[in-house]
């Protein structure tokens, strides 16, 4: 790929997706709000052009090239507690969605990638494969899973490839703030106990810089309308995630876990998408520990 956009260009998603472009040599055009804080995130490279615009005027949208090869859909809002539910906010994302698909026919894109959510199948009980019905149950689920149906009809107009990764659980650096690795590692910092659940779900962790070389060999190899999960080829219960990170920084006795319900009521998220990775040729390279330890790293803790 020559030049892309990218939507979302300060989150975690995108920032990753960027620093692999500019690596490769692909030129960037970053979208970003006008009173966005985190402008600091976007990668420093004469690869990357910086351009403002809010997520609600996609369709004023200007200052990119018209020969672009694909565009990569990120921007979101709601996506943390207090709007994870709330339908009038997903609406109005699926209303982007749409928009950014009319962006990619204005600048000549030929590729539509767009970030999906392991939201989109609701809870489920078991591993998570092809062949899994969607049976969401927040509007965040309802909103990706509308916005994914809805962006490949419209880029079937345009003749535009619709490409939709449905994301499972990404962390890093860049992670917003209250997830469990953020609370783990701010009462272990503090010497302080952390509490969790029983922890005997199943889960599932990628790291960031896997995740935005995944999304950038999807606009690069992949030449047909597809859905791929996103996500780490291991998983395992999250309590092993939880005791790796408590070894890592040395708090093991800081851990205090609820006692196990086996109820069957306790969902997870376990998937292996060996179709993803053989597409692409391209294996996670980043393990959870060594993820833990970049994330300290840059915390300075």
């Amino acid at each position: 790929m020559k030049k892309i956009i990218v939507t979302g260009a300060t989150s975690m998603l995108g920032t990753a997706l960027i620093d692999v472009a500019a690596e490769k040599g692909t030129e960037v055009y970053a979208i970003v709000r006008p009173d966005t804080t985190r402008l600091d995130r976007v990668k420093r490279s004469d690869m990357v052009h910086v351009v403002t615009c809010g997520i609600n005027d996609l369709d004023k949208l200007s200052g990119i090239p018209s020969d672009c090869d694909a565009l990569y859909h990120f921007a979101w809002e709601g996506a943390n507690k207090e709007e994870r539910d709330n339908p009038m906010t997903h609406a109005r994302n699926i209303k982007h969605t749409l928009d950014a698909v009319e962006a990619a026919q204005r600048f000549g894109c030929k590729k539509f990638i767009g970030a999906g959510s392991q939201a989109e199948y609701g809870p489920v009980n078991g591993p998570i494969d092809e062949n899994t019905p969607c049976n969401p149950k927040t509007a965040y689920g309802i909103g990706k899973l509308s916005a994914g149906f809805l962006s490949k009809k419209l880029c079937e107009k345009y003749g535009i490839t619709h490409i939709w990764g449905r994301v499972f659980s990404v962390y890093g650096p860049h992670d917003n703030k209250g997830t469990m690795i953020d609370y783990a590692m701010d009462r272990f910092s503090n010497r302080e106990e952390a509490k969790f659940s029983s922890g005997e779900q199943t889960w599932n962790y990628l790291y960031e810089s896997d995740c935005g070389m995944i999304f950038y060999l999807l606009g690069e190899k992949i030449e047909r309308d597809s859905i791929y999960r996103i996500a780490h080829p291991e998983s395992k219960p999250l309590r092993d995630y939880i005791s790796e990170l408590a070894d890592f920084m040395g708090a093991s006795e800081l851990c205090s876990f609820a006692p196990k319900t086996n109820d069957g009521s306790v969902y997870g998220i376990e998937t292996k998408d060996e179709k993803l990775y053989s597409d692409i040729g391209f294996v996670p390279e980043v393990s959870f520990p060594e993820g833990i330890g970049r994330i300290i790293r840059t915390r300075g803790l």
